[in-house]
């Protein structure tokens, strides 16, 4: 049960963790319409109005704007989504959607990714309508389904059947940025400039059927699992863009190490070292495997899920080399190809966010990052939307907050999200 103590951005968290709106990919999901529901009742209560598009039973997506002091400017999208990747309740050391909280901590899944974002953006707009005030500008306020699948049934349907939703709206912020890190001793912030891109693949290994006694010499599933450890042994080169290398100045100032080795100066942040690392390169990582029906039978198809993840503007390349590297006996199908992104660490947005940060935690450093991963402004883009990621969180030293996403025991402070809400309100009354 909800505590009624707890600040209502906690509050609010533990509810939409509640709803179990696990994504299992390829349109198998349980579906984010009450969540949405929730959101958009939330929304109304503020005085907003609400829109839903639910192109897909059950894959709702909900939308509000909100008026601004200055209707000259560019509206600014904030948006999260709904949906959340699966939980195995026998890993958890807590009920993954039961919303605990517990040692001064939100725990479930969606604590992190990214169901604590939507609570901050509900609550930091409530702060500012309930005191009387407008954002300085327009607010497109999007809540989405199916980004734990690319997307492919919530913002991808969203931007091509409802983009007036987006009118005059040139700019969005989103999540994984605009949380602390240590480097070394010293705490800093990253803001994500950018994405990497996003290429899902299917591997198909065929072979030929027969009973599983026999000498044998045209098995897809040893062709295939050669394929699959050859794939996920491959060490991509350090390929850095302007991004990473602005990433690697700023570690280097913060810590006083060489850039040289950017791996080494990865180091330096601590937990956040793995997120770090992937963005300074190609990542290709097995993640699913299917095969055969019987112990006796030998299949004659084999197939394997690769989770490619590209530094934007090498994707055909890299599509290239995975072929050599599993051979022309295996069949590459590409599922899902999203866009790398990239922008400069600059501009007025820019500015004003790393202004809100500095208010409410005085002289501490932000520097530019990359994702490893993607999100929904990826969709956005299509509509010369330029997309941020900026879901402020002042965390623990020790607190691997970048291994959670999509890990066991996520979860997130509670004294994070209330500053969060209020970096965030500041950034919409401002900006």
């Amino acid at each position: 049960m909800t505590e009624p103590s707890l600040p209502e951005v906690v509050r609010i968290a533990q509810d939409l963790i509640r709803f179990d709106t696990s994504n299992f990919g390829g349109g198998d999901a349980r579906g984010e319409r009450e969540a949405a529901e929730y959101v958009g009742a939330y929304l109304q209560e503020l005085g907003l109005d609400v829109e839903y598009y639910e192109p897909i039973d059950r894959r709702t997506n909900v939308m509000a704007r909100v008026r601004g002091r200055d209707p000259e400017k560019s509206a600014l999208v904030v948006h999260g989504h709904l949906d959340v990747v699966p939980a195995m309740a026998e890993d958890w050391t807590v009920d993954p959607f039961a919303g605990e909280v517990r040692d001064g901590m939100l725990w479930g899944r969606g604590a992190v990714d990214m169901k604590n974002m939507n609570a901050m953006i509900l609550t930091a707009v409530a702060d500012i309508l309930r005191a009387g005030e407008l954002p300085e500008r327009d607010l497109v306020l999007a809540f989405f389904a199916d980004e734990e699948n690319g997307g492919v049934e919530g913002s991808a349907l969203a931007v091509q059947h409802r983009a007036h939703w987006f009118d005059g709206a040139t700019e969005a912020i989103s999540e994984v940025g605009g949380y602390s890190i240590s480097v070394d001793d010293r705490r800093a912030y990253l803001l994500q400039v950018g994405e990497k891109a996003l290429i899902w693949i299917r591997l198909v290994a065929k072979g030929r059927a027969g009973h599983g006694s026999r000498l044998h010499d045209d098995n897809a599933v040893t062709k295939l699992a050669e394929a699959v450890a050859a794939i996920g042994r491959t060490r991509w080169p350090i390929r850095l863009t302007s991004t990473t290398e602005a990433l690697l100045r700023g570690l280097s100032e913060l810590s006083g190490r060489s850039q040289d080795d950017p791996d080494a100066l990865a180091a330096a942040a601590g937990p956040a070292e793995a997120f770090l690392r992937s963005s300074f390169r190609t990542t290709t990582n097995p993640t699913a495997l299917t095969a055969g029906y019987k112990h006796n039978v030998i299949p004659e198809r084999a197939e394997a899920l690769i989770d490619v993840r590209v530094i934007p503007g090498t994707e055909d390349e890299v599509l290239a080399e995975l072929q050599t590297i599993v051979g022309d006996d295996i069949e590459i199908q590409t599922v899902v190809r999203d866009i790398g992104m990239e922008t400069p660490f600059a501009g007025e947005l820019v500015e004003a966010m790393v202004a809100s940060l500095n208010r409410h935690d005085p002289g501490v450093p932000v520097i530019p990052y990359l994702l490893g991963a993607g999100t929904d402004n990826k969709a956005l883009a299509a509509l010369g939307i330029t997309g941020y990621g900026f879901a402020p969180l002042r965390l623990p030293a020790d607190l691997d907050f970048t291994g959670m996403f999509h890990g066991v025991d996520e979860r997130v402070p509670v004294e994070s999200l209330v500053f969060g809400q209020r970096v965030l309100a500041d950034l919409l009354r401002t900006y």
